[in-house]
């Protein structure tokens, strides 16, 4: 519960998984926006998934992070 856990499924789609139990390879970010920042900065999503995380997703991510941060 203290990561947001963002998941590639096997069928190629990129989405965050609020259960944490979803298939598939997982990417954890810390729910904080520096942190979020700095993941995008380098590259991490998408070095993990071999692909870029479509923007549905980003904004998805930073919505959870806001609400977390207030």
């Amino acid at each position: 519960a203290a990561l947001l856990r963002i998941v590639k499924a096997p069928d190629g789609s990129v989405f965050l998984d609020r259960s944490g139990k979803a298939n598939g390879r997982g990417a954890y970010i810390c729910h904080n926006s520096e942190c979020y920042k700095k993941a995008v900065k380098n590259h991490r999503f998408e070095k993990a998934f071999s692909l870029a995380v479509p923007e549905t997703v980003s904004i998805q991510i930073i919505k959870e992070i806001e609400a977390d941060e207030q």
